[in-house]
């Protein structure tokens, strides 16, 4: 990903899963499959993943008919605590982001912080992407239920 003037944004979600359950949610094809890029209009037709340093994954979301792929590339991966990732969805092949996931464990449960940096020209997706990633949680939330 370059290195370009980048803004972010975060979310910030508590879970009642230990911070192992919540970790391994995102590695999981089958858990995966069920929230990360899961929407209630389209259905999750493709999931693989290859967890490690260097390794990636591949959602496709078919919506309308049309097929939507979601790919990452895993740069960091320190289970239970971080997973940093480059992400890009194939109509924006051009303008991938990189999203950090830090979860820190709590009395009961644990917090998640998910932050996401793009290109200042991806700024108009600021708040589109915002409000995604706290319905992906939210779905993660009552997938880990």
């Amino acid at each position: 990903m370059s290195r370009e003037p980048q803004i972010a944004v975060t979310v910030v979600r508590r879970f009642d899963a230990s911070p192992e359950r919540v970790f391994d949610a995102w590695f999981d094809p089958v858990t995966l499959g069920r929230w990360l890029f899961a929407t209630k209009t389209g259905e999750v037709v493709r999931v693989e993943v290859d967890p490690r340093v260097g390794g990636s994954f591949v959602i496709v979301d078919r919506r309308d008919g049309e097929d939507v792929a979601h790919t990452g590339a895993y740069l960091e991966i320190d289970r239970p605590r971080r997973l940093v990732f480059d992400f890009w969805v194939d109509k924006l092949p051009d303008h991938p982001s990189r999203v950090s996931v830090d979860i820190v464990p709590l009395p009961a449960g644990c917090e998640l912080t998910l932050t996401q940096e793009f290109s200042a020209e991806m700024a108009e997706y600021k708040e589109r992407s915002k409000a995604g990633w706290g319905k992906l949680l939210d779905a993660l939330a009552a997938t880990l239920a």
